[in-house]
Order: C-alpha cells, then structure tokens, then sequence
C-alpha cells in the first residue's frame, strides 16, 4: 500500500503551526505591567505574523532586562524614568533619541509612547495625613515615628527610597519591605503610615489615600513605552507596525480604570485587554461579581493543566537530576571522611542560599531566563536531603555485614551493590521524599523567571491582592505535594523489603 504523497502537506500543517515564530512579550508583577503585557500580546497575535507568547511577572527590572538582552523576550511595557536611571544610570531622563542612543549598546530600543505617565509617589491615608498635618513628602521629616513600608524594588531603586531619603533628609532609617499588593491593606488597617504608590494605581481613590506633593521635584517624569530587542523590527515587521498602532492610544484615565478592573472587579487580565482592543468598557466582564473572584471558578481555570504540567516538570526534572548527583555524593562523603564535611558543608550552604538571590545568578550565569535556570535552582536545592540521608544510611549499616562479606569475597563495588545500598534505600528514600516535597513548594518561586507553574497564580493574585487566585495556586501545590508524599509511601511499602522495615 503506497503513501499518497498529495496528503503529505496535510500531515506536515500541525508541524508548521508549531513552527510559527514567536514573539515573547513580558511583564513586571504589578497589575499594570500584566495589561499592558496582554495588550501587546492580543496586538501582535492580531497581526497574524507571529504568534505572541506572554511571560507573565517576570521578577524585577533587573529580570526583565537580562531576559531582553538574552532573547528570552522580544518586548516588555517599561517607563522612561526606569529606563534612564535603573537600567542606564543616568543622571537625568533624556529625549527617546537620547535613550536609543544609550540602549543602542545593548542591542535595545525603546518606542511607541503609549499616551500616559506612571509617576512614582509617596501616599498616606487622608484621615491620618490630615490630623498630622501632612500634605508634602518634606513635611513627613517632623514625624520620626512614623511607619513606611515600601516596595523591595523601590527600597533598592536607584531613583528610589535611598535618594529620596537622601534628597529630603527624611529621618527613617528602618523602612521596610512589603509586597505592593498587601500594602494597601495593611495601611487601611493601620499597620503603617506610609508607602509608595504608582500614580494610576486604581486603589488610591478606593481606599482614600492622599498622595504627597513632590514638593522637591524629586521624582522624574515616567513615561509609559515599549521596550524592545533592537531587531525586532526587522524580524516582524507586520508585528511592529501593530504595536505601533498603540502610540498614544492610552490616557492616564483610561489605565487608572484597566487597572480598577483587574484588581476591583476580579476582570481577568486578558478580558481587560480585549475589552480595551474593541472598546468596550474594561469592566465589562461576566466574571466581575462585587469585586471577588469566585475560589472555584479561578481553581478550575483553563489553565490548570498547563500549569500543572509544568510543575510537575520542574519538580521531577530537577528531582532526577538531584538523585543522578545527591547519591554518588552521599557515597563519597561516607568512603572518604575528609571529603565529608566539604560535601555536606556545600550542599548544607546551597540550602541557605536565598531562592531569588540564586536565581538570579543562575540567569546571569547562563544569559537566560524560564526552566532551565528554575530546574538548575531546583537541583541544587534537592542535593542536601539526598546527600545527607544517603550518606547516613550507609554510615548506619553494621560493620560485621560488611566483614561478612569482605569474608565471602565480595569487592567494595559489589558489597556496595548487593549489601549497603539496599541497607540503606529506605534512608536514602526518605531523603529523596523530602526533597520531592520541598521542590513542590520552592518551585513556585520560579513563576519569577518566567518558567510557569502554580507561582503564576501566586504572583498574579499578589499584583492584585486577590485571595482567590493566590489560594488557586498554592492550594493545588500543597495538593501535589501531599500527593508526592503519598506516592514515596507507596514505594516504601512496595519496593523496600519487609525486613527492612521497622515493626508497625
């Protein structure tokens, strides 16, 4: 039976589809960036050239902007004041001519003036900035006691917290680090004074905060652009053409009210980007119920298993890797006692190493962002426990079962093989448990570079304060987690011998 060779393009179509070159778009974890982020998404996916992948809460500008000199993204929304002063560190924000020229070093390009500014601020709640008397940032310098929590970007900007206080001579020294989205609430309910704000944040007006006059013109204008890989243009040039149709298309008014409907009215980021696309209002949503989005209804999102894939690809990749290096080592650190407190001491340090901090560096190191860093991360993470137990397990097998079989002639290699190693798998299985279960949860921090997963849903329902998405991804992730746990139960029972196994 002969092929016709005429339903050959046929058979090759779905294989073209997944040929489709792709355009990555990214986004900071704050409300606005996500819109704006699925704005130019739905814009160049419209274009019909390319198809638009959109990499969601990619961490902090530094992130973002390794991941645009690397191609791990083609294009992000970012602001002129950023731009000049984090990414370029000027001394002042210039022209877009000025900028292009600066990011021209770095294979970069900014364009495209969206029509609205995002100004840094500081804000207080107006009842309590009223009864101390405080309409100006310099006036907060005659109250000492007073508590700020401001975003860990802000803190660290360079046109942020450090030149501020400097610039005004304010008296805190003790400010702290809290996520934007829990801000809000925590000054509603007292819990501090001061915070920074963005000027189109949509929960100003809501939870009647008074933003205080930059009475020093501390603050630079930050205007709303696209930030692009320099050849993007070239690359996809109907794509550029679309986005370009975004100049000047958004008003400060106009986003203030994108934002109220994220982060208000539970609008899902996309439906707020189409809604903007055909000009509706961006409320205009059927899953808006009172400003709460329905625990179920988020859970059972379309995207649980795509999410759920890539979990579960972070945490068994990564646990593979873990098991192909943590046992060997556990082996050499128990037949060499020199090289045991180096090879624990390592793996020991590795575990106190921040998540966000290593990852980092690993995107750095390897000029990229997405799974292979967060696997690598993950890796790292898992050594320790398999390490440990596996090292202990074989510590604890008698010596005279070794003698024994030293006396029946046995070499190290095959004592290590018929006699220690399944000595010990039930130690060194637990080890492997514990580290499955802790990769569960440390691999939500990898949604920060872009590599998925249930963080996606953690650092979204941060952005807008929406418990129900938060609990949507950490509830699933605890779930696999127990699960896994179940599993390596099952294993215990089945694949170790009973006689290894301690009386029930």
């Amino acid at each position: 039976m002969h092929f016709p060779l005429r339903l050959l393009p046929l058979l090759l179509l779905p294989a073209l589809g997944l040929a489709q070159p792709v355009v990555n778009v990214g986004s900071k974890r704050f409300t606005e960036s996500y819109v704006l982020a699925e704005i130019m998404t739905r814009t160049v996916d419209r274009a019909g050239e390319a198809r638009a992948a959109h990499q969601p809460g990619l961490g902090n500008t530094a992130i973002l902007f390794a991941a645009l000199k690397s191609n791990a993204i083609s294009v992000y929304p970012e602001y002129t004041g950023t731009v000049a002063f984090e990414l370029l560190g000027l001394k002042y924000v210039p022209d877009l001519a000025g900028l292009n020229r600066e990011l021209g070093r770095h294979g970069l390009a900014a364009g495209v003036s969206l029509g609205f500014s995002n100004n840094y601020a500081l804000a207080m709640l107006d009842r309590r900035a009223e009864s101390l008397g405080i309409r100006r940032i310099s006036e907060l310098a005659r109250h000492p006691r007073l508590k700020l929590a401001l975003s860990q970007e802000f803190l660290n900007r360079k046109d942020g917290w450090p030149a501020l206080r400097l610039a005004y001579q304010l008296p805190f020294a003790d400010a702290r680090g809290l996520d934007h989205g829990l801000a809000y609430e925590a000054l509603a309910a007292g819990s501090l004074d001061v915070m920074d704000v963005y000027s189109t944040d949509a929960k100003i007006s809501r939870y009647r905060l008074r933003v205080l006059q930059d009475d020093r013109g501390f603050f630079p204008s930050y205007d709303a652009i696209l930030l692009y890989r320099k050849d993007l243009p070239e690359r996809f040039p109907r794509s550029w053409q679309a986005l370009q149709g975004l100049q000047g298309k958004i008003s400060a008014g106009r986003m203030i009210e994108m934002n109220a409907a994220a982060e208000l009215s539970a609008v899902p980021f996309s439906r707020v980007a189409d809604n903007f696309l055909a000009g509706r209002d961006p409320a205009d949503s059927a899953g808006a119920q009172h400003g709460q989005r329905s625990f179920i209804r988020a859970l059972l999102g379309p995207d649980l298993w795509r999410l759920t894939a890539q979990h579960l690809v972070l945490v068994f990749a990564s646990l593979v890797l873990g098991v192909a290096a943590g046992v060997p080592l556990g082996i050499w650190a128990n037949r060499l006692p020199g090289a045991r407190a180096w090879i624990l001491g390592t793996t020991g340090v590795l575990q106190t190493v921040p998540s966000l901090a290593l990852l980092a560096f690993l995107i750095a190191a390897l000029d990229r962002i997405g799974t292979v860093p967060a696997i690598i991360a993950l890796f790292l993470y898992s050594l320790l426990p398999i390490v440990r137990n596996t090292e202990a397990g074989l510590a604890g097998v008698p010596g005279s079962l070794k003698d024994s079989a030293t006396a029946l002639g046995l070499r190290l290699g095959a004592r290590l093989r018929y006699i220690e190693l399944p000595l010990a798998a039930r130690t060194i299985l637990a080890g492997v448990k514990t580290s499955a279960v802790i990769n569960v949860g440390t691999a939500t921090i990898a949604a920060f570079i872009g590599a998925g997963g249930y963080g996606e849903r953690i650092v979204a329902g941060l952005a807008v304060n929406d418990h129900a998405l938060l609990l949507a991804g950490a509830i699933p992730a605890a779930a696999m987690a127990l699960l896994i746990q179940g599993l390596f139960d099952l294993m215990d029972r089945h694949l170790i011998s009973e006689g290894l196994r301690p009386p029930t």
